[in-house]
This record gives structure tokens, C-alpha cells and sequence, in this order.
């Protein structure tokens, strides 16, 4: 059962966004998803609130006073939305559990340093094989400066760029119905699925 984490100490990256399309896209793929929601705000869970009754299920993971519970049996994925500046206990206890950590990342120096050691403490974990990290560049042109700068920086740590998703409100609008990419007409947005195809082989694998 493979378990994918969205983490970034830094808040306001597009973690629930990544979060809830991950998890729409195992749906999608006819899995047994949960979705669990670290988050004081909250954001995957009231997005699952809004999901219509004819969507793909995805159900709830809970959590118990900051503690991580096992999924039950019969589900097959998980994703897990963490809250920003995670450490301590919870930090471990998810790092344990990951079998993936996508980390979601704005093309700017502030943001860039601002993850920096997370990222460094995540590439020891990956290099000790407990687990697998990508970066996903958030609101960001690929043929821009800023692009290049991140994929410098990602480079440098030795973890893979996922892909770069722009800046649309495909998103917006699809979170406040409770639905992801992958729950629409892939003619309807094209243009984002195909940003989407190196993070979905990635979770594959």
C-alpha cells in the first residue's frame, strides 16, 4: 500500500492542491484511496466535504490528538496533506511511514531557502533508501529564469524536478466542487494533464 506525502515547511505552496489531485488521480485509477489531512486549516478535509456523491470515493484517514493512525483494510493508497513547519514527532512518525514525499515548491529564493534544510534532511532519508522525494514546481512557467534556478537548486541536492504546474484557475475552480483534474473531461484541461504526466508515471513506479 503505498502511502505519498505532501510536505513543505513553508506554507502556502499548493500543498492541498497536490494533495487532493494525487489523490483524485489514484481514484481515477480505480484504487481505494484515503486522504488523510495533518493540517490545523483543515483543506483537504473540507474539500472532501464538497466532493459530490457521484465523484470517485475517496475516503478520510483520521487522526487522533496528532496521532497517526493505520489505514484500514481494503485501502489501497494513501495520501497524506501535512501542515506547514512540521517536525518533531509527527515529522518522524510520517517520514517512517512515507514510501513517497512530494514537496511542493514556488521558483522563488525566499521559498527556495525557506525549504532548504527539509530538502536536505529528505534527500539523507532518500540516499539511506527509506523512501522516494520529487519536487513539484508550483505557479511557474518552465522557459522562465525562475524555472531554471529551481531546477539548479533541486539539481544540487540529487532529487528529480516532477514537473512545474502554471498558474490557473482550473484549480481554484475545481477545489471549491470537491473535484481534481482527473474528475472533468480531459478536454477541459488539457493543458494542465499534460504538466501532470511526469508526476503521474512517477507515482506509478
Amino acid at each position: 500500500m503505498p502511502v505519498v506525502v505532501v510536505a513543505n515547511p513553508k506554507g502556502g505552496v499548493g500543498k492541498s492542491t497536490m494533495a487532493t489531485n494525487i489523490a483524485g488521480y489514484y481514484a481515477s485509477k480505480g484504487h481505494a484511496v484515503m486522504l488523510g489531512d495533518a493540517d490545523r486549516q483543515q483543506s483537504s478535509r473540507l474539500w472532501l466535504g464538497l466532493r459530490p456523491p457521484n465523484a470517485r470515493p475517496i475516503a478520510t484517514w483520521d487522526f487522533g490528538e496528532g496521532n497517526i493512525a493505520r489505514p484500514p483494510k481494503g485501502t489501497s493508497h494513501v495520501v497524506l496533506d501535512t501542515p506547514a513547519g512540521m517536525h518533531g514527532k509527527m515529522f518522524k512518525d510520517v517520514l517512517q511511514l512515507a514510501d513517497k514525499v512530494v514537496v511542493p515548491l514556488q521558483p522563488s529564493i525566499f521559498d527556495i531557502f525557506a525549504t532548504r534544510a527539509f530538502l536536505d534532511e529528505l534527500a539523507e532519508h532518500r540516499k539511506a533508501g527509506k523512501m522516494q522525494v520529487g519536487i513539484v514546481g508550483m505557479r511557474v512557467d518552465p522557459r522562465t529564469i525562475a524555472a531554471d534556478k529551481l531546477h539548479e537548486f533541486v539539481d544540487s541536492l540529487g532529487l528529480p524536478v516532477l514537473g512545474y504546474l502554471r498558474h490557473t484557475q482550473n484549480y481554484i475552480h475545481l477545489a471549491a466542487r470537491g473535484l481534481t483534474l482527473f474528475d472533468v473531461a480531459p478536454g477541459r484541461v488539457e493543458r494542465d494533464l499534460e504538466q501532470w504526466q511526469g508526476i503521474c508515471r512517477w507515482l506509478d513506479k
